[in-house]
């Protein structure tokens, strides 16, 4: 019997030791390719970049993942506890594996025939998403506890549990707790209550069956179940067990932004140039070490990006350029249909368009398909049963388009049944005499009556810079964002027309010219090396005679730009572009003094600053600084001003802007009644509308063009088109700003000169004009043997052409 018990003694032994063998042969297996813990001591996950405005509102945010990182103690004490008891209570109490939940798990899946149940630890979960694979297999539970056992010995506790807080996928886009509360509760991590909190720790287990968007009353299940293990587990007592079931639940979305769709030229003209800014090579010279750098950098580390915008100017420019654009293409009239219904799909036509009268309410828009034309009266049908009717009366013009030019013009409606056909797709709104008779609703099936829109297919841009700073308040790179990304204010590249001729009266002051120089507006012929002959006219065709340059500046004359820059020769004025650095290489021909080489409407109004800041140049600036996630300032972007022209310059150059205004082709800007300056500019043909806009404290640029460079037509030119968008914009934006005028610098005189003959005469007498001079150039008074003291006569004229 001994010999038995010995025996059995032996067996016994012999199978701890080949199992104690085993299990460690086993551990050798799984421990050979075991990946290193580095990447968890050194946790650096993708987090979402923000984006901010002047004033601090969210402008947009950059993300792969949408994650924002947060410390433990930034957290409600009920966020992690909810957490804990839905996924691993006795989180705390285990070195990185329970091997109860383990065995637990272990049954279930053979008595199931499948690996349904993991029988994870939160450390676990943290291991199998920041270093092993998801899929399900033994090998990898078996490495993924070892793996768990090594972190608890490197992290603590907390470490563990911030890390998984901050990783985890809880559904809709949303990494971690603190976007998930975005994501969900429209709120900050820190703002959730307990039943919020109990919503959001149901969600690990199945991101998508219990999201509240799509499945609200299984979220609402789960939540049910996380608080009574909150309840069971004694971490919330009766009454804020009670209090959480009955708390209302409101599920909303933070917007990703809290400014409106028109800032998205600006967002993603900031994220190009911090692409840009982050790029290794430039990084490593201005300093900053990362990670990781260009695309990757911006998308993954977090940053906080403080840029110039100012919404209130973005809205007002964004405004300001749709209601121009649209004005003009009313005038040019409809231009057809959106399409034309294939037959198959006119029978269901708007079963998906969830179309409803409401839809109308404040202006709104809807499609409709035609379904009958009468001579005076089009048949439409939204979907729903609801149908509508287009009268002539609001269908407004049609577009035709001039043979020889190109240019678009319209015509009025006649038979509408030679316009609009059965299946024609149109754009539409409520007419505005649409009402009801007195005393009674609208019946649900009753036609609408409508009107006929359209979308603008003229683009445009607008740029507000304020000259102190460089600092870019609003920037519109076209009418609708949505339909093109292609920013035309820093990436259209058109000719300038007569917003140019600043640049060449600049240069023309500092060799030898004054505001009182006399100019001759006569016809001018250039014979070309080639043998050809340059044939340059004025816009319209007209000419003055002899006009001082003031005149010849605010009526925008071209002959007399033309003669100036042949006087003083093509290379002052490439020189003067460089002083203002306009980024084009300049030929030297006479053509570039009426602007015929392209600039981007950014870079011309940048160029204007240097008038606007009494000769200094300010950069235009994006972009003020760049945080990381900790708050440290990885870039700082101080106002970069140079040095560009004289002040005695730059202040000539106002008074010959605001003259523009006060006497010349700018006069509707004298609606904001302040002092302001500006330069209209058309290219040849109507293809180019410009207008520049400067102030002491803000400089503005405006261009409307097609983008296939279509004539506009004569409503096409910069005071026609462009001058309109800048007088509705700066008549809000400029309340913002004090109503100052232009600081007079040391060096400059005054002087009254008659307005003909440019010669110094006696303040207020009849025809004189008071205007600045460089000290020592005011012009002389006249002889009395001088006969130009009044208009040019007509022999004079005659003579001259």
């Amino acid at each position: 019997m001994k010999r038995f018990f010995a025996a059995l003694l032996t067996v016994f032994f012999f199978l701890c030791a080949a199992g104690a063998a085993g299990i460690f042969a086993l551990y050798l297996w799984a421990e050979r390719d075991l990946p290193n813990m580095k990447r968890l001591e050194d946790y650096r996950p993708p987090l979402t970049t923000t984006v901010l405005a002047r004033d601090g509102s969210v402008l947009g945010t950059f993300a792969r993942e949408n994650r924002y990182l947060l410390r433990l103690e930034e957290m409600p004490p009920f966020l992690p506890k909810a957490f804990l008891a839905a996924e691993d209570a006795g989180f705390y109490e285990h070195e990185g594996i329970d091997p109860i939940a383990i065995l637990r798990a272990l049954i279930n899946n053979i008595q199931s025939g499948s690996k349904s149940q993991g029988g994870s630890t939160i450390t676990q979960q943290v291991i199998k998403r920041l270093l092993l694979t998801p899929e399900r297999s033994y090998e990898r539970k078996i490495k993924e506890a070892i793996l768990a056992y090594r972190l608890e010995r490197h992290l603590s506790k907390d470490e563990i549990l911030t890390i998984y807080l901050n990783h985890i996928f809880l559904g809709s886009n949303a990494y971690g707790v603190e976007a998930a509360a975005r994501t969900y509760f429209g709120k900050h991590a820190r703002d959730l209550n307990i039943a919020e909190c109990a919503v959001l720790a149901g969600l690990p287990q199945a991101p998508s069956r219990y999201n509240p968007y799509r499945e609200q009353s299984a979220a609402i299940v789960r939540q049910h179940y996380v608080l009574r293990r909150l309840k069971e587990l004694h971490w919330i007592t009766d009454a804020q067990y009670d209090e959480a079931m009955r708390a209302p639940l409101t599920f909303r979305a933070m917007p990703s932004a809290q400014v409106g769709r028109e800032c998205n030229w600006y967002l993603e003209e900031v994220r190009r140039r911090i692409i840009a800014l982050f790029d290794e090579k430039n990084a490593e010279k201005i300093g900053m070490k990362l990670p990781f750098y260009g695309e990757r950098a911006v998308y993954e580390l977090g940053l906080t990006v403080r840029t110039a915008l100012e919404p209130q100017r973005q809205a007002e420019a964004a405004d300001a350029l749709r209601h121009g654009l649209e004005r003009i293409c009313r005038q040019y009239g409809w231009r057809g249909p959106i399409r034309n219904v294939p037959e198959k799909e006119r029978k269901n036509y708007g079963e998906k368009n969830g179309f409803s009268r409401k839809t109308f309410e404040n202006g709104g828009t809807a499609k409709g398909m035609v379904t009958a034309v009468e001579a005076g009266r089009v048949h439409i049908a939204f979907g729903e049963g609801h149908v509508g009717i287009l009268h002539a009366s609001h269908v407004g013009l049609i577009r035709r388009y001039n043979a020889k030019t190109g240019a678009p013009f319209g015509v009025r409606a006649g038979d509408l049944r030679n316009i609009f056909h059965i299946g024609d797709e149109l754009l539409l709104t409520a007419a505005p005499d649409r009402k009801p008779a007195a005393g009674r609703k609208e019946e649900i099936h009753e036609p609408i009556q409508t009107k006929l829109l359209d979308t603008p297919d003229l683009q445009g841009a607008l740029v507000s810079i304020e000259p102190d700073t460089g600092d870019v308040v609003a920037m519109i790179g076209g009418y609708d964002f949505g339909n093109s990304q292609f920013n035309r204010a820093t990436q259209a590249y058109r000719q300038p027309g007569s917003t140019f001729k600043p640049i060449v009266y600049s240069a023309a002051l500092d060799e030898g010219f004054t505001p009182a120089s006399i100019l001759q507006d006569a016809p001018f012929v250039e014979h070309l090396p080639n043998g050809r002959e340059w044939r340059p006219s004025n816009y319209g065709n007209s000419y003055s005679g002899p006009i001082l340059l003031r005149t010849a500046l605010a009526l925008s004359k071209n002959l007399c730009t033309v003669r100036v820059a042949k006087e003083i020769g093509v290379f002052p004025i490439i020189q003067r572009a460089k002083d203002l650095e306009l980024e084009p290489n300049f030929p030297q021909v006479l053509a570039i003094s009426l602007g015929a080489v392209a600039v981007t409407p950014l870079n011309l109004t940048q160029a204007y600053t240097a008038f606007a800041r009494g000769g200094v140049l300010s950069k235009a600036r994006f972009i003020l600084s760049v945080e990381d996630f900790s708050g440290n300032i990885l870039y700082s972007c101080e106002p970069d001003l140079r040095d560009a022209i004289s002040p005695q310059n730059a202040y000539l150059m106002t008074y010959l802007l605001k003259e523009v205004v006060n006497a010349g082709t700018g006069g509707r800007a004298k609606a904001l009644n302040r002092p302001v300056g500006g330069k209209t500019g058309t290219s040849n043909d109507e293809h180019d509308a410009w207008f520049m806009g400067i102030t002491p404290h803000l400089v503005t640029g405006v261009f409307v063009g097609f983008d296939n460079n279509r004539s506009m037509g004569r409503i096409g030119s910069g005071s026609s088109a462009a001058l309109p968008v800048f007088v509705e914009y700066a008549s809000s934006a400029l309340k913002a700003y004090p109503s100052d005028d232009f600081d007079v610098p040391e060096g400059i005189e005054f002087a009254s000169v008659n307005r003909y003959s440019g010669r110094k005469t006696e303040d207020g007498v009849a025809d004189s004009l008071r205007m600045p001079f460089y000290e020592g150039t005011v012009p002389g008074s006249a002889t009395l043997n001088e006969d130009i003291s009044s208009a040019p006569s007509e022999e004079l004229m005659e003579e001259l052409f």
